[in-house]
């Protein structure tokens, strides 16, 4: 998400509007700390909180508070701007990588089966396959620690943990 955006003061030099007249009807809704609104431009969404009522036709500025998401946030407006001046808005600050994608699917698919009731060995089944699933020796076996692992991180997303998707990982600067 972008920074807090207001309409700038008549002294402010300003861009490219923000197409807001554009937005389908529940594109906008307000909320306790302002407004919400989701613009589409050329194919990217871009969420933007505005302090008062969008009104067409105004400029706009971005404010950054410097918090923890400063980075983020920089990195958004910045594709906003770009796609209001007709430029491609470049990458999203970062993308899950194929094989993190797999494992957030299998983890949710896992917990499911533990929310229905499923057995770790019942669940293991399904995710991998019976025939990997051995008839002896299953309490030392290596896919029953990763079904319970695949378990344990489905139940973290489930209690909040999903919001660490959407920063990056944590990184020395």
């Amino acid at each position: 998400m972008v920074g807090i955006v207001r309409a700038a003061s008549a002294a402010q030099e300003t861009g490219p509007e923000l197409p807001l007249s554009g937005l389908a009807p529940d594109g906008v809704r307000q909320a306790p700390d302002g407004w919400h609104a989701v613009l589409r431009i050329d194919g990217a969404q871009h969420h933007l909180c505005l302090r008062e009522a969008p009104q067409p036709g105004a400029g706009y500025a971005a404010e950054l508070p410097f918090d923890a998401d400063f980075e983020i946030r920089a990195h958004a407006s910045h594709r906003l701007w770009r796609a209001l001046n007709d430029r491609r808005p470049g990458p999203p600050f970062h993308q899950l990588s194929a094989q993190r994608r797999e494992r957030l699917g299998m983890s949710l698919r896992a917990l499911d089966g533990h929310m229905d009731g499923a057995s770790y060995r019942a669940i293991a089944e399904v995710l991998f396959g019976r025939r990997r699933i051995p008839e002896r020796a299953w309490k030392t076996h290596d896919l029953r620690s990763r079904t319970i692992r695949l378990v344990r991180a489905g139940l973290t997303l489930m209690q909040g943990g999903y919001r660490a998707l959407l920063r990056p990982s944590s990184r020395k600067a």
